[in-house]
Order: C-alpha cells, then structure tokens, then sequence
C-alpha cells in the first residue's frame, strides 16, 4: 500500500471560510491608496490562490513601491477583517486535519497571504497547535502559488513521505491545483468551498473534486486500498 503521509491545505476557502473578506481587504487597499476596485477586481478572482504581491505587482505594472505599498494596505485591511471576528473554520476543517493526522499523516497549511496575516489567522482560530507546519510563499522562497514551490516546501521540511507522488494536495482554486500538479503529488484534490468551481479545478489538474475538506480523509484512505 502506497501511504499518502504528506497533506498540504490551503487555508482561505479551503479550510478557512473566507466570506469574501479576500476582496473586501483587496477593495479596502486599493481605495486608500486612491485607485478604483472596480477596475482590478476581475483579475483578482481570477488568480485567487497566487501571492498577493505577486497579483499586486501584475496589476501595477511591475511598480514594485507601488506593488509593496499596495500590499502592506491589503494585509493590513485583512487583519482588520479578522481581527474584527470575520473568519471562521469551514465546518468540519479542524476535525478533518484531526482524522488525517490520527492516521498518522503530517499536514502542513499554506498561503498565498503573508506571514503576519497567515499568524493572525491562525490566532483567530486557535490553530497554532493544529498542524505541524504553516508555510507562507516567503518561506518557500517568495514564489507562491501556481509555482509548486510551497508544496516542495513541505516535502524538503518535513520528510514525511520518499516520493512527491505520495503528497496530497487540497484547495479550492485554479492555482491550487496548478501547484499540486506541478509539484508531483498523487492526489490533487479541489474542494467547492472557495473561489472555484469544479470546471475550473479540473481543467487546471485536480484528480478529484469534493464537496469540502471534510471529505479528504475518505477519499485517501479509498485511494490508498
């Protein structure tokens, strides 16, 4: 039996119910620094998932101040959001990662957030203690998603698997499954929770599409017999 020991979660809309707080904070940053929303926020849903400087600096032209300065606006209208109450776990989240770490798998959290936003969740929701390891694209190198890099992250730091393939990889956009396939893993699984529907997750790799995170420990377990 091929044992799928490695679980890489996305967080916001994946296992954290987002309520559109990702475009509210977005909206909030680019008013204050006196841009329209209006005008950004389609190529925003489209590249949900991918490093918010990353999306910051396409939508300025490479103007990296102006990228930065937008950015810090972002992460600061975010955690506003949460530290205002605003976020919550997706119902059945937190027993999910329970399961799957009772069958003995390390499960890792990643986000295109930054580091201070990405604590500040996981403050909000008493996670810290949750998983084994949260990763961030800085900590991966600064490239996040579609690049494979926080997924290969996982697997170089906590060596809890001998072969990419036996990575399981969750979220619930397009580039979330961009990322799981290029990284090698077995299973890329797309959950509805989020930003993307199952046409779009399965166009761009994802092996199976489920109703939420809380199906993800059946599903491995049925993979692996």
């Amino acid at each position: 039996m091929r044992e799928h020991n490695l679980v890489v979660l996305d967080m916001a809309g994946t296992t954290v119910a987002d309520g559109g707080l990702v475009e509210q904070a977005f909206t909030a940053a680019a008013e204050r620094l006196g841009e329209n929303p209006a005008t950004m926020i389609d190529y925003v849903r489209a590249t949900m998932g991918e490093s918010k400087i990353s999306v910051f600096r396409h939508l300025f032209g490479g103007d990296e101040d102006r990228a930065r300065q937008a950015n810090l606006a972002f992460e600061e209208a975010y955690g506003e959001l949460v530290g205002a109450g605003r976020i919550a776990p997706l119902p059945g989240a937190a027993e999910a990662i329970a399961e799957l770490r009772e069958q003995g798998r390390t499960v890792v959290l990643t986000t295109g957030f930054a580091r201070v936003t990405q604590d500040a969740i996981l403050d909000a929701l008493g996670w810290r203690e949750l998983v084994t390891l949260t990763l961030c694209p800085a900590d991966a190198g600064g490239r996040g998603r579609p690049f494979p890099d926080m997924v290969l992250a996982a697997f170089l730091r906590t060596g809890a698997v001998d072969d990419v393939r036996r990575t399981v990889v969750a979220g619930d956009t397009s580039y979330d499954m961009l990322s799981g396939v290029r990284s090698g893993a077995g299973i890329v699984a797309g959950v509805l929770t989020g930003a993307h529907g199952e046409a779009a997750l399965r166009e761009h790799g994802a092996t199976h599409v489920l109703a939420s995170v809380a199906e993800l420990p059946a599903l491995i377990r049925e993979y692996e017999a």
